[in-house]
């Protein structure tokens, strides 16, 4: 997927930073995939990770703050309401999990790169758990670094470190 977005980007004359950030700002693809694009850029690591970092945070307090009120006003319209039934749904399954130690299981949850985690989906379900701001923040911020070195190493420190396979 961040392949296509850094193609169309590309194609439309974006410069490589603007795609890590707008990449960093989607929901499913966040950070993680704008490191993979960056990687895809050749942005230099340092740059990428700071801006992948503002990208998939600047939405967090929005989500946190706001979210409830959106899913409401979209209920009722009959296309929106199966898409929030399915981000409530989402949500509620996502908070079992984080109830037992907020704090640890959000920075958990959002660290750990894997399909369905990342600081959107925790802030959904940290919204939906009335979680205080004061912990759900900082958790969801540690989480997105934690989730960004991961995929830097992956994506910046694989293919150089067996680049000798590629030739």
């Amino acid at each position: 997927m961040a392949n296509s977005l850094v193609e169309f980007f590309r194609n439309h004359g974006i410069p490589p930073l603007l795609v890590v950030f707008l990449i960093s700002l989607l929901p499913i693809v966040e950070l993680r995939g704008g490191l993979i694009a960056a990687a895809i850029l050749q942005v230099p690591l340092w740059q990428a990770f700071l801006v992948a970092a503002i990208g998939n945070m600047l939405p967090i307090p929005f989500i946190l703050l706001f979210i409830r009120q959106i899913l409401k006003w979209m209920k009722r319209f009959k296309w929106f309401a199966k898409i929030v039934e399915w981000v409530e749904r989402k949500a509620e399954k996502h908070g079992e999990r984080l109830k037992k130690s907020e704090f640890w299981a959000l920075l958990i949850f959002v660290g750990i790169p894997l399909p369905g985690t990342g600081g959107w989906t925790g802030a959904l379900a940290a919204s939906f758990l009335d979680m205080p701001l004061k912990r759900t923040i900082p958790a969801i911020f540690v989480g997105i670094i934690t989730a960004g070195i991961i995929i830097s190493a992956l994506a910046y420190g694989l293919p150089g470190a067996f680049g000798f396979l590629l030739k």
